[in-house]
């Protein structure tokens, strides 16, 4: 029964994607097919409605900072940070390299920040505006930002990510940031390439657009003052500050900013926390509106349907049937192809990056005794493949918060390249039985 449940939803989902129905309505249809299996399993509607509020009151802290990401973007957008920082750099970012810089700005942030979201609503947004104002393709930059920002989240010190990984296998993040890498320099370098010969074929179709600096110095005051907020940010991320309260933080910044310096009115501020900020130069828009809490809205219901599997699979044991199906095809097929298997479907199922991790650790924690290299696996596939889902918010938030297109997942090439490598290194296990044969056969000679 729980395959079929399983079976069903993604069938479900996918039916619902080539239809174009909304993500959120089709993750509504995927509760009621886990509660129906719930309670075909003799669980009450009450056990079933607890299982679920449980699961969402896991990701209130998730959500808490989805609220918070949407008033510091339209907080940053105010104050001139984003202008401030566009300006700046726009002399120096020539489109012939404009992936590349985006790319590896974009690694830089979030390694020091550890927050994918928190990355691309700063960093993320200022590479996405000079790349529109450059006449860049924003599926090629949407790309590049992606796999940039995810960079970060999978190996910095103070990556969420990354510390929920060293949290659930028992292992020291430290050790774990070193084997990520070591296993992660080969993706880094082709993924590096293929944004530089993208640049290359797509240079001349580049445009000029040298009139953005004209009109963001007409409606903002450029300055050191507006790019206070970004360094407080960078600062508190330093000294390992939660991200909550470094973002809480500068968005406090850039609002006493907004207000002391670009003059914008205190009675506006409520309005511009809610529905983003709107530039009254309609030649700024394209550029420049955005953020507001109204923009997380949808991706926050995601969360909050999803999270409510969390605890249905939980509360039922759904899932521990199929952990033993797994153990056994460990036998026949390499772990690597397994858990990357295992982490696109916990990802499709899940929604979001920090269920599909725990998922898909329950499921193939059998398949690699050795905890370190579990964590290994688990950073090289389920935190990578979680942000290739198009309906997960590991994925749809960044592009939501850009503005980019669904299709710039394709071009997130540093995110396929993770999962592949590993498959073609081989797994952990593997290579362990490897040099185990080739060690006993050099006791036999």
């Amino acid at each position: 029964m729980e395959t079929l449940a399983l079976s069903l939803f993604s069938a479900m989902l996918i039916i619902c994607i080539a239809c174009r129905v909304p993500i959120t309505l089709s993750l509504l249809l995927g509760f009621v097919i886990f509660a129906i299996y719930a309670l075909r399993k003799g669980y009450r509607g009450k056990d079933v409605a607890m299982m679920a509020i449980k699961g969402m009151a896991g990701a209130s802290n998730i959500l808490i900072a989805f609220l918070l990401i949407g008033m510091l973007t339209a907080s940053w957008r105010s104050a001139g940070t984003i202008p401030s920082i566009v300006c700046y750099a726009y002399g120096a970012m020539d489109p012939s390299w404009f992936l590349v810089a985006s790319f590896l700005l974009n690694c830089l942030i979030s390694f020091l920040t550890g927050t994918s979201f928190g990355s691309v609503a700063t960093m993320g947004v200022i590479c996405m505006t000079m790349g529109n104002a450059l006449g860049i393709s924003p599926v090629l930059s949407g790309g590049a930002i992606l796999s940039g920002v995810f960079f970060g989240d999978r190996c910095s010190p103070v990556s969420t990510s990354a510390l929920l990984v060293a949290d659930i296998t028992g292992t020291d993040i430290f050790r774990n940031i070193g084997g990520m890498m070591r296993t992660g320099a080969v993706p880094f370098m082709v993924a590096l390439v293929i944004y530089a010969a993208l640049n290359v074929a797509t240079a001349g179709r580049a445009a000029a657009g040298s009139d953005l600096t004209m009109l963001l110095e007409r409606n903002f005051r450029i300055g050191l003052v507006p790019l206070v907020p970004a360094a407080l940010m960078l600062l508190l991320s330093l000294f390992k500050v939660s991200t909550r309260r470094t973002m809480a933080a500068s968005m406090a910044a850039a609002l006493a900013v907004a207000i002391l310096y670009e003059g914008i009115p205190i009675s506006s501020i409520p309005s511009l926390l809610v529905f983003g900020y709107s530039s009254p130069d309609r030649s700024l828009s394209a550029v420049i509106n955005g953020g507001g809490i109204i923009s997380m809205l949808n991706v926050a219901a995601i969360v909050a349907i999803s999270s409510s599997y969390a605890g249905i699979f939980q509360g039922t044991g759904m899932l521990d049937g199929l952990r033993r199906h797994i153990a056994k095809a460990g036998k026949r097929v390499p772990s690597a192809l397994i858990i990357t298997a295992v982490s696109t479907a916990t990802s499709m199922i899940s929604c979001n990056q920090t269920l599909a991790t725990m998922l898909t650790h329950q499921l193939c924690s059998d398949l690699v005794p050795d905890k370190e290299k579990m964590a290994i696996s688990l950073e090289n596939s389920v935190i990578v493949i979680a942000p290739l889902i198009p309906w997960s918010i590991a994925g749809s938030v960044p592009l939501a918060i850009l503005g980019a297109p669904t299709s710039s997942l394709l071009a997130a090439f540093y995110l396929f390249l993770l999962p592949l490598w590993m498959m073609i290194s081989g797994s952990p296990e593997a290579k362990d039985r490897k040099e185990g044969r080739g060690r006993s056969g050099e006791r036999e000679d």
